[in-house]
């Protein structure tokens, strides 16, 4: 795959030790983009390190069902490794970026603390089909009809247009990382093993999501 002008081929493409960005809910995908707001001075000099290396870092939610370590919250075992494809100054001391995510990885330890960001040690190897666009079939209506049932309920609404145009991998990859979840179903579509199993989580999450009758709010998955 290609990200930015940099192609990845294979998991011995991606560095061992990456920076790591702890953020809540937040979903990076492979071929997916995230636009991200930088601001704290950690981050920043996280950023400065990337740009000045291999623009990699890997994007990963904290743990909360797990204690504190001795470098900050701990982490969920499993994340997406992305290139910083592009990246500009506000001016106001801030950075605006725009990663493309690479593959899943798994955190096989954390770095001591010898930087203001944390660093992980990582292996992509379990997620080697991540290198190749995902050619599995979904079953798109299914996808669409949970997905505008679910943003109707939050009185949202998307550009169907577009939508309805998108590759099946990019329909569900920006649904999913899109979609206002919890840290907990973000983690599961991260997870899902395949396009076809990321799909249906979707749909799942999606319709679990949705009000019940006599309910004031909407279920999430614990």
């Amino acid at each position: 795959m290609k990200a930015g002008n940099c192609s990845y081929g294979c998991a011995g493409d991606i560095p061992s030790v990456i920076p790591v960005f702890p953020l809540p809910a937040a979903l990076l995908l492979p071929r997916s983009d995230m636009p991200l707001n930088i601001f704290e001075p950690r981050y920043l000099a996280m950023i400065d390190a990337a740009v000045a290396g291999n623009r990699v870092i890997g994007m990963v939610q904290p743990d909360d069902s797990a204690a504190p370590c001795a470098c900050g919250p701990s982490l969920r075992s499993v994340g997406c490794a992305g290139r910083i494809v592009s990246f500009a100054e506000t001016g106001d001391g801030r950075y605006m970026i725009t990663l493309t995510g690479i593959a899943r990885f798994r955190i096989v330890e954390e770095m001591p603390m010898t930087v203001p960001f944390r660093r992980c040690r990582i292996t992509v190897d379990p997620f080697a089909t991540d290198f190749l666009a995902a050619e599995e079939t979904v079953d798109r209506n299914a996808v669409l009809r949970a997905f505008r049932a679910y943003l109707a309920a939050l009185d949202l609404d998307a550009d169907w247009e577009s939508v309805g145009r998108a590759s099946n991998e990019t329909l569900v990859n920006g649904l999913a990382m899109m979609a206002p979840f919890g840290p907990a179903e973000k983690q599961a579509l991260l997870e899902a093993p395949n396009l076809k199993a990321r799909a249906e989580t979707l749909v799942a999450i999606a319709e679990m999501s949705l009000p019940r009758p006599g309910t004031a709010n909407a279920r999430t998955l614990q």
